[in-house]
C-alpha cells in the first residue's frame, strides 16, 4: 500500500482588513459584543482588487508550488473545497488549474463547508493509496463576504475570506494516520446559503433566490460541542492513539468558546490548540489550512509531530484526522 504525507503548505488572504469597529458603523454591534461571543476581532474581505474565490485559491496554490519540489505540470490531482465558488460551473478547481498551469491535473470541487478541507484530504489520501496519483494539491478557499447580509449581526460579524492548502505526496511513511468523517443532512437547514429555488418557464414557483448565509447559531453551537468530541474520541479509539501523544490540535476556527468546550470535553489542554480566528474570522473550508500554514511558517510543527485536525459545520458535516508530519 502507498502512503501519503504533507510536504508543503501555502496560504493567501486578501489585504483588506475589516475590524469589529468597521462593522459597528453599518450594523448594530460593537467590538466587545463580537469578541465575547466569538473571539473574533478582524476578518479579511476580498474587496481591494475584486478577487473571487478562484483568484485567492490560485495564489495559495502558487505558494504551495513554490515551496515544493514539483512543477505545476507534475500535479496529478487538484481538489478545491469551497461553498463560495465563482460559478456553478466551471468548478473553482478547473479555474485554478488554468491559472497555475497544472495542465495535467484532474480538477474538481467538493462542497462540505467547514469540514471541506478534511474531506479533501481524505479523498486525496485514497487516490494516493490506490496508486493512481503521486502529487495532490488540496485547497480550502472561500470568499464568504459575497454571501453576507450586513443587516444580520448574527452572521455578518463572523465570517471572512481566505485560501490555503497543502501538497500531499506519495510517501514511504504514513502521514495520514486515521480519519473519522460524517454527515447529518437531517439538520442541514441549520446553516444555509446561496439559495437557488426552482424557477423556469414552466414552474409555479414564485420564490426569490436568497443568497445570504442564514444560521441557527444555537443549533450549530450545540452540534459542534457535541459531535466534535464524539468524533475525536472515536478517532483516538480506532487508531489506538493516546491523547497525551498529540502535539497540537487545529480545530475549525469558528468560535473560541466552541474550541474551549471541545478542549474541556476531550481533556486536551487549550495550550495544544492553535487559535487565529481573532484575525481571520470563520473562513469555512480555509480555516484549518490557514492555521496549519501559519504554524508551519512559525516553526511550530516539527518533524514527526502528531497533529489532530478537526472540522465541523454546514451540511451538517464533521471530520477529524490524525496526521504525522
Amino acid at each position: 500500500m502507498y502512503f501519503s504525507k504533507i510536504t508543503a503548505t501555502g496560504a493567501y488572504v486578501p489585504e483588506s482588513v475589516i475590524t469589529n469597529d468597521d462593522l459597528s458603523k453599518i450594523v448594530d454591534t460593537n467590538d466587545e459584543w463580537i469578541v465575547s461571543r466569538s473571539g473574533i476581532r478582524n476578518r479579511h474581505f476580498a474587496v481591494a482588487e475584486d478577487e473571487n474565490t478562484s483568484d485567492i485559491a490560485a495564489k495559495a496554490c502558487k505558494m504551495i508550488i513554490e515551496r515544493s519540489n514539483i512543477s505545476p505540470e507534475e500535479i496529478d490531482l487538484l481538489i478545491v473545497a469551497t461553498v463560495s465558488a465563482d460559478y456553478s460551473t466551471p468548478s473553482t478547481a478547473c479555474l485554478v488549474q488554468a491559472k497555475v498551469g497544472a495542465k495535467n491535473a484532474i480538477a474538481f470541487d467538493i462542497g462540505a463547508a467547514c469540514s471541506g478541507f478534511i474531506f479533501g484530504l481524505s479523498i486525496a489520501n485514497k487516490y494516493i493509496q490506490a496508486g493512481t496519483v503521486k502529487n495532490v494539491v488540496v485547497i480550502g478557499a472561500e470568499v464568504l463576504s459575497k454571501y453576507l447580509d450586513f443587516t444580520d449581526r448574527g452572521t455578518c460579524v463572523l465570517f471572512g475570506d481566505g485560501a490555503a492548502g497543502v501538497l500531499l505526496q506519495r510517501s514511504q511513511k504514513r502521514g495520514i494516520i486515521a480519519e473519522e468523517i460524517g454527515s447529518d443532512g437531517s439538520k442541514g437547514h441549520a446553516l444555509t446559503g446561496g439559495d437557488t429555488p426552482v424557477k423556469n418557464a414552466f414552474s409555479k414557483c414564485d420564490g426569490k433566490a436568497n443568497r445570504s448565509l442564514k444560521m441557527d447559531g444555537r443549533a450549530i453551537f450545540d452540534f459542534a460541542t457535541r459531535q466534535v468530541p464524539k468524533s475525536v474520541e472515536s478517532l483516538l479509539k480506532k487508531s489506538e492513539t493516546d491523547r497525551d501523544t498529540i502535539d497540537f490540535v487545529i480545530a475549525h476556527q469558528a468560535n473560541s468558546r466552541i474550541v474551549q468546550i471541545i478542549s474541556k470535553k476531550l481533556k486536551i489542554p487549550m495550550e495544544k490548540f492553535y487559535l487565529n480566528m481573532y484575525e481571520y474570522g470563520n473562513t469555512s473550508s480555509a480555516s484549518i489550512p490557514i492555521a496549519l500554514n501559519e504554524m508551519m511558517e512559525k516553526g511550530l510543527i516539527k518533524e514527526d509531530s502528531l497533529g489532530l485536525l478537526t472540522g465541523f459545520g454546514a451540511g451538517l458535516t464533521w471530520g477529524s484526522m490524525l496526521i504525522r508530519f
